[in-house]
């Protein structure tokens, strides 16, 4: 039986790290963990969940509560989705009364590589430090150039 994509990103360390899960509309969330692992190479306890037409909203939750369950191995889930005020946000926040989950909404490639280099953090902090790094991960280029170039 071949493990499916989920049960292969599931690490067994002996030492707890966050869980994280990136929920978005379509395949936003797994072309996002696929351009992290491209960056930071393979990755574990990890896992994306696709919210679109294909899947009933009952099912989505249930695979959501299924990843939930599977990734959190003492220290929590990090749940990163797309916008705040989508259906992936909002069947996310539904665990926050069930599990030991933390949701952050924006999810942009800043925002991922700091989970996963920082997720060792207890799962509050990590979710602020996540947060952050998604604010200062965007940037009006154009603006801070202008700002930076001397004048004539």
């Amino acid at each position: 039986m071949s493990q499916s994509y989920l049960e292969k990103n599931v690490e067994t360390a002996a030492t707890a790290a966050v869980g994280i899960i990136i929920v978005a509309h379509t395949d936003y969330a797994a072309a996002l963990l696929r351009t992290t692992e491209f960056i930071l190479g393979p990755l574990g306890d990890c896992t994306s969940i696709s919210v679109d037409a294909a899947f009933e909203v009952a099912e989505t939750v249930q695979r959501l509560n299924d990843a939930t369950q599977l990734l959190d191995k003492g220290a929590g889930v990090l749940i990163l989705t797309d916008m705040f005020g989508g259906t992936p946000t909002n069947l996310s926040l539904a665990l926050l009364t069930t599990h030991k989950v933390e949701v952050v909404t924006g999810v942009n490639l800043p925002m991922i590589i700091k989970a996963f280099s920082a997720r060792a953090l207890p799962l509050k902090e990590l979710a602020e430090l996540v947060g952050e790094a998604g604010k200062q991960g965007i940037v009006v280029a154009g603006e801070m150039l202008e700002h930076k170039t001397p004048k004539e």
